[in-house]
C-alpha cells in the first residue's frame, strides 16, 4: 500500500520545486534545474509509482510563460487521465511576494490581489520556497495559467 500525499510543483523558473506533503506536512522535496519539459514526466514516473496522489497543486504564474504553459499543460492532462484534482495559487505565494522577473527591467508585482507589471531598476532577486505545511485553503481549483502580459514579439 502506497502513502496517499499531495503534491506542490512550483516550476516557473531554475530550480524547478515539487513538494511531497502527507497529512499536509512536507516530506520530501525535489529541486532540479532541468527544463520542465523534460523534468516534469520523469519525476512524475517515480512519483506514481511510490506514492497515492490525492490532489495536485502548482504556481500558476506569473513567472516564465513557457514553463507556466508546460506545467499547466501537464499537470492537466495528468489530472484529467488520472481523476487526481488539480489546484493553483499564484507565484506570490512560494516567493513571500517578491516581484517576479517578466522582461528585462519589468517585473510583476502583488499589490494586494492585483498583479501588474511595474519597471524596477533594483528588484531583488526573487527565489520560489516550498511551504512546510501545506493549507488546502491557500488553492482554488481555478487552475488556469495568470501569463500576467501577452507575447512580445
Amino acid at each position: 500500500m502506497h502513502k496517499k500525499v499531495d503534491i506542490v510543483v512550483v516550476a516557473l523558473s531554475t530550480p524547478i520545486l515539487l513538494g511531497v506533503y502527507e497529512d499536509n506536512k512536507l516530506i520530501d522535496s525535489i529541486e532540479t534545474d532541468e527544463k520542465s519539459s523534460e523534468a516534469l514526466p520523469l519525476i512524475f514516473e517515480v512519483l506514481l509509482a511510490k506514492y497515492e496522489i490525492k490532489n495536485l497543486f502548482y504556481a500558476n504564474g506569473p513567472g516564465s510563460f513557457m514553463a507556466i504553459k508546460v506545467s499547466y499543460v501537464f499537470l492537466k492532462s495528468l489530472s484529467i487521465l488520472t481523476n487526481i484534482p488539480l489546484y493553483a495559487r499564484d507565484a506570490f505565494y512560494f516567493n513571500k511576494n517578491q516581484p517576479i522577473k517578466a522582461i528585462a527591467k519589468l517585473y510583476f508585482v502583488k499589490l494586494t490581489t492585483k498583479i501588474e507589471t511595474q519597471k524596477l531598476e533594483n528588484a531583488p532577486i526573487c527565489s520560489f520556497k516550498l511551504h512546510d505545511v501545506l493549507e488546502y485553503d491557500e488553492f482554488t481549483k481555478e487552475s488556469t495559467p495568470i501569463y500576467g502580459i501577452g507575447a512580445v514579439g
